[in-house]
């Protein structure tokens, strides 16, 4: 038998527990408009001062202690860390081969202007994303490679950092192995090949919107970036494509994101050095012409190990620290019963079919936007609220999945506290354009298109009968 988790108790209620979100975005805010910006490092402060304050209106501090640890060592909290490294590897070696440089060469030299490369990002991020069901795998891949093409065509660093982040929140919303879509599905009891064909509609809707912003936005936003012969690239990086492709393919195949960057980090490393593009290993060298896989330099006991291996891996230290100090947090508000109160609180606005359908997305948003997390705020909203709710008015099991799935893919990739956000700055920290989190997040036009989309279809009662005569075939 299952033995059911201990309540954190806090002093003055179940609310109590979210103060350890409050603190930090209390922080962020403060500092972000004295300071004008901060990077991924400087917000280790606001989160561990969050754990810090919240220590003391927890009833037991022994039990505070053990949560924190539990959050921090969570699964959830562990895959996306472990993620980062092998894709952060994997990201540094095709920084260092070029790849960016040459694709930004052959796209001016074929007359590709900063808009559509910004374009393309986001269709190639969405293709990406759908195929292999991962937002993170996107962002590592798209960072490394369109992000620094895109810059030195002279696009707004920020677009483009927005576009790929959207492409990978199309995906994650639209893939069948998608783990919001296999959630959101399974929560309703319905099927997931269903659940996607009733979803087209709403994602390639928000889809368009984003690319007509682009549009609008990329000519006002660009510089004027290097003219096509100016741009000077080693034909061998085009090389770098090998690995590029076989990581997809295995990334689509597997859906496993850590196996595809495993591979695509090896393979990338033979043809690289197979095509001129690294040294294996070099030591005691000075003014070195091209990278390394690995480098050794200094004497005696300062002698140190450095390399693109060993760039990816520190390049991530920064986001990783970030994030298991936030699921510390998250581990809180969900040990004090934050979130159960939030459910219950906006379950009280359900009278009509409009009324249920907004609190759907005011719960799934409410939830993802404060863990940072999709898949776990459609898991505590969807059989618990969000199925009785469908089902007492009427409402199609897949037009309540969708509905989440829709709304879990919004403010959770454009919040400056999120882990999307956060690793997106991790890899644009270590370029020639970094960035701050509020930079970005106007720009993450995907997911205020979609949050428009589902907003207008709730008020439309579009979708509300999405696969009905499949579900009266199956009671039949």
């Amino acid at each position: 038998m299952e033995l059911k988790e201990k309540k954190l108790e806090f002093y003055g209620g179940e609310w109590m527990s979210f103060i350890p979100f409050l603190v930090f975005l209390v922080l962020i805010i403060v500092t972000t408009f004295h300071f004008g910006s901060i990077s991924d490092g400087a917000l280790w402060i606001p989160a561990f001062m969050a754990l810090v304050i919240g220590f003391f209106f927890a009833k037991d501090k022994k039990e505070f202690s053990d949560v924190v640890i539990e959050g921090m060592a969570s699964k959830e909290a562990l895959i996306p860390v472990v993620c980062w490294l092998f894709a952060g590897v994997f990201s540094r070696i095709l920084r260092d081969s070029g790849l960016a440089l040459g694709i930004a060469g052959v796209a001016a030299n074929m007359g590709v202007g900063s808009t559509a490369f910004t374009i393309i990002t986001f269709i190639a991020s969405a293709v990406f994303a759908s195929a292999t069901g991962t937002g993170f795998g996107t962002i590592a891949t798209g960072m490394g490679v369109l992000y620094p093409a895109a810059v030195a065509l002279g696009a707004y660093p920020p677009l483009v950092a927005g576009a790929i982040i959207s492409g990978g929140a199309f995906g994650d919303n639209l893939a069948p192995v998608s783990d919001t879509t296999i959630c959101s599905a399974t929560s309703q009891g319905v099927d997931v090949p269903g659940v996607v064909k009733s979803r087209l509609k709403y994602a390639f809707t928000a889809g368009a919107i984003t690319i007509i912003a682009i549009l609008i936005l990329g000519p006002m936003k660009a510089t004027a970036g290097t003219a096509a012969g100016n741009i000077s690239y080693n034909p061998n990086t085009l090389f770098m494509f090998i690995p590029v492709i076989f990581t997809i393919i295995v990334a689509v195949k597997t859906g496993n994101i850590i196996i595809a960057t495993i591979i695509g980090s090896v393979v990338g490393a033979v043809t690289g050095i197979a095509a001129g593009l690294f040294d294996f290993v070099q030591i005691d060298v000075v003014d070195a012409v091209k990278p390394a896989i690995f480098s050794v330099s200094g004497q005696g006991l300062d002698r140190t190990i450095g390399g693109t291996i060993q760039t990816g891996l520190s390049s991530m230290i920064q986001v990783i620290l970030l994030a298991l100090l936030l699921f510390g947090s998250i581990a809180i508000m969900r040990r004090g019963h934050g979130d159960i109160k939030l459910l219950n609180s906006l379950n009280k606005v359900t009278d009509t079919r409009i009324g249920a359908e907004i609190t759907i997305s005011a719960m799934v948003i409410s939830l993802s936007a404060l863990m940072g997390l999709n898949a776990p705020a459609i898991l505590a909203v969807g059989a618990s609220f969000a199925k009785p709710l469908g089902e007492k008015h009427n409402i199609s099991p897949y037009r309540v999945a969708n509905l989440m799935d829709a709304q879990s893919n919004t403010f959770v990739y454009s919040l400056p506290w999120t882990p999307a956000m956060i690793y997106t700055l991790g890899f644009a920290a270590d370029s020639s354009a970094p960035l701050a989190a509020l930079d970005i997040t106007p720009y993450v036009f995907y997911a205020y298109a979609m949050l428009a989309v589902m907003f207008a279809t709730i008020l439309l009662g579009i979708g509300q009968n999405d696969n009905m005569d499949r579900i009266k075939a199956k009671s039949n």
